[in-house]
């Protein structure tokens, strides 16, 4: 990585922004895209960067990356380590990249720069997408709606990548399904409030929600298929405010996951039937539910598959592993899928961000490597910046031939 994407990084990495809110984000991306030469449009579903070279005839191919934060507190203890401050929901939170979406951005322009430096080995269009709250699962969705297919070309390919806790060098391409699809939920059991000493006269929202909590899982244990993958996580219980006072509602925040429609279908419907079924045990009015978020598994196109993966190992990437169709994805989720269901033939890939010596000092440990969301996630930012920037830039030109 060199001096200025090295500081780029460290800049992003101090000055994390929360979702639709990246504002200095994303002017700090369109001015250095715009003094490589690049077209580029700004507030594009919110705060979306659109950034287009034009580079004779031939394919336009899309290379994205997001752009937010995560709203947590970091304590990697680095010297340029985030400190920003801000609202979430309310409340005050700290701000970090924790998933490693500065370390995208930084290999984002360093493709930028090594695919101009070599433009005499391809021709077409490229189109570089920062893309907001990915976090959130709606910023794809956000830019689409705002017309990226029909203001601006829309691309025949299209290449994202994330960096993971798998060693510096590694470069992971899943065939079929690389992300699980994802939805979230927020079901409100309603009850009527009154005295913790007077039960009778109340309808308890607290023991609604909590058989709910336990009987939900049966829909994993008992409905759906083992050989499926499929989770549902109840992660927000909210109730009450004192001990001796019975609340009149319970509000609660859950995350599923799974890869197939089917399994997804099951899901939603088994978390429906069993919250009806937990408030009509105790004759309580029927639960609010709400789909907050929502996103298909990321599906890698077949051949664009093959034929990147090939380019990589042409070009000396050695530690190159393709996941085949039958074996399962990552359980993670990306609204990188709405770019995909939208047309947009795509490999998004996982790049190594750990030293190989880090990884095997935890496994003697017996510990686990601070994963993504850990407010302890460091990955070596240098080395996977060059290996990202290696990856896409390979990946590009080759998309680019015939």
């Amino acid at each position: 990585m060199t001096p200025a994407l090295d500081a780029l990084y460290k800049d992003l990495h101090e000055h994390p922004e929360l979702g639709f809110k990246e504002l200095r984000t994303a002017a700090l991306l369109a001015n250095r895209m715009r003094k490589l030469g690049f077209e580029v449009t700004e507030k594009v579903g919110g705060t979306g960067v659109v950034a287009i070279y034009r580079n004779g005839d031939g394919p336009t191919v899309m290379v994205r990356t997001d752009l937010d934060g995560l709203p947590m507190e970091e304590k990697t203890g680095l010297p340029y380590a985030s400190r920003v401050k801000t609202e979430y929901n309310g409340k005050p939170t700290f701000v970090t990249h924790a998933c490693g979406h500065d370390v995208h951005m930084t290999w984002w322009i360093g493709t930028a720069e090594a695919l101009l430096k070599v433009k005499d080995q391809w021709h077409g269009t490229l189109m570089f997408v920062g893309q907001p709250a990915e976090e959130l699962v709606s910023g794809a969705d956000a830019m689409i709606k705002d017309g990226f297919l029909s203001r601006f070309p829309k691309p025949d390919y299209g290449f994202a990548a994330h960096v993971s806790t798998s060693p510096t060098g590694t470069i992971t391409i899943k065939e079929g399904a690389a992300t699980s699809a994802v939805d979230g939920l927020e079901i409100i059991f309603k009850g009527r409030g009154g005295h913790g000493s007077m039960p009778q006269t109340t309808i308890d929202p607290i023991i609604e929600a909590s058989r709910f909590v336990t009987d939900v899982q049966t829909v994993i244990s008992r409905e759906k298929d083992p050989a499926e993958f499929g989770v549902v996580t109840v992660g927000v219980f909210q109730a009450g405010s004192v001990g001796n006072i019975i609340p009149d509602e319970a509000r609660l925040q859950l995350s599923m996951r799974s890869f197939s429609p089917k399994v997804r279908e099951l899901l939603l419907d088994g978390v429906k039937r069993t919250a009806d079924a937990s408030a009509a045990a105790l004759k309580a009015p029927s639960p609010e539910i709400r789909h907050l978020v929502g996103a298909a598994s990321v599906l890698n196109d077949t051949a664009l598959t093959a034929k990147t993966a090939d380019a990589l190992r042409r070009a000396g990437g050695d530690e190159v592993v393709v996941i085949p169709l039958s074996a399962p994805g990552s359980s993670g989720s990306e609204d990188y899928s709405a770019f995909v269901e939208a047309g947009i033939p795509s490999v998004y890939m996982m790049i190594g961000g750990f030293d190989a010596a880090l990884i095997e000092d935890y496994k003697r440990r017996g510990e686990p490597v601070p994963s993504n969301h850990s407010p302890f996630f460091a990955p070596d930012a240098m080395k996977a910046v060059k290996v990202g920037v290696s990856a896409l830039s390979i990946s590009v030109i080759s998309a680019m031939s015939k």
